[in-house]
């Protein structure tokens, strides 16, 4: 018997932290298949890093549009925003 392996669609969430302005990290976008591909493809065109964390998608799914990140993903989130940093340093993008 042949069977065909399921995959899940490709999901996608896009955060927002303006310090100074927000107490804590927001989500400004999320959705799967086309949704997600067209997330991804905005965040490369506008050379917005980009990281991969499928467990962390998952959580942050179930939020809403402008909803406030949890107190209990505050340290994976804080992980994504360092990995951000980082990487806009070294493009020479310096954040702030």
């Amino acid at each position: 018997m042949n069977r065909q392996k399921q995959t899940k669609p490709i999901r996608a969430v896009a955060l927002s932290y303006q310090p100074g302005e927000q107490a804590v990290p927001i989500v400004t976008a999320k959705g799967s298949g086309f949704v997600a591909e067209k997330i991804i493809e905005t965040a490369k065109d506008h050379d917005v890093p980009i990281q991969q964390d499928t467990s962390l998608v998952e959580l942050l799914s179930q939020l809403q549009i402008n909803e406030r990140i949890p107190e209990e993903l505050y340290q994976a989130v804080a992980e994504v925003f360092a990995f951000i940093y980082h990487v806009d340093r070294h493009r020479g993008g310096g954040a702030t």
